[in-house]
């Protein structure tokens, strides 16, 4: 039975087209709504679309059972990545009034002048521009949209490299 590889395959290819979506919202919000984003804003979608290339190379591969683990692998660091950046951005969001500090450089400037580590570190002790939520939807701010997209997209395409095939389909392969 190999339809169980290409539900897989077919998981994954949601997983790219969830990733597209989100980006495609976030740009968007910014060239349509009007809604600049900060530099974790920007971290955040370098995550996303981590994301996406893994769900994107897991889906043209599409391996058997082993290096499906290998994709699971790779969409798991990326999801924690995006997670782990959106967290940040929430956690500094929740912060009273006046206790972050002020804006820092342009993130262009920043990339020119600072090594990309250096870059990364100043971007996630982030300024004032981040803590400012300018939309909610259903009391979630963006950051926090992201957060809950990463982790439930993240974890379907764990779901869906991580399962067993069912015993016949296994039995299937091994006779071919």
């Amino acid at each position: 039975m190999p339809g169980s590889w290409a539900q897989r395959r077919n998981l994954n290819l949601l997983g790219v087209l969830a990733c597209a979506g989100a980006l495609g919202f976030a740009f968007f919000s910014q060239y349509v709504l009007g809604y600049q984003p900060c530099h974790l804003c920007i971290f955040q979608r370098v995550g996303v679309l981590a994301m996406g290339i893994a769900f994107l190379l897991a889906a043209v591969h599409d391996p058997g059972p082993v290096g499906a683990r290998g994709y699971a692998v790779l969409i798991a660091l990326t999801t924690l990545v995006t997670v782990a950046t959106a967290g940040r951005h929430v956690w500094i969001q929740l912060q009273p009034p006046g206790s972050v500090p002020g804006c820092g450089a342009d993130l262009d400037f920043m990339l020119d002048v600072f090594p990309l580590y250096e870059v990364v570190l100043k971007v996630f002790q982030a300024g004032g521009e981040c803590a400012a939520v300018d939309i909610a939807w259903m009391g979630l701010s963006f950051p926090a949209w992201v957060l809950v997209f990463a982790v439930l997209v993240g974890a379907a395409g764990l779901w869906a490299n991580l399962r067993s095939m069912p015993q016949a389909a296994s039995d299937s392969i091994s006779r071919s």
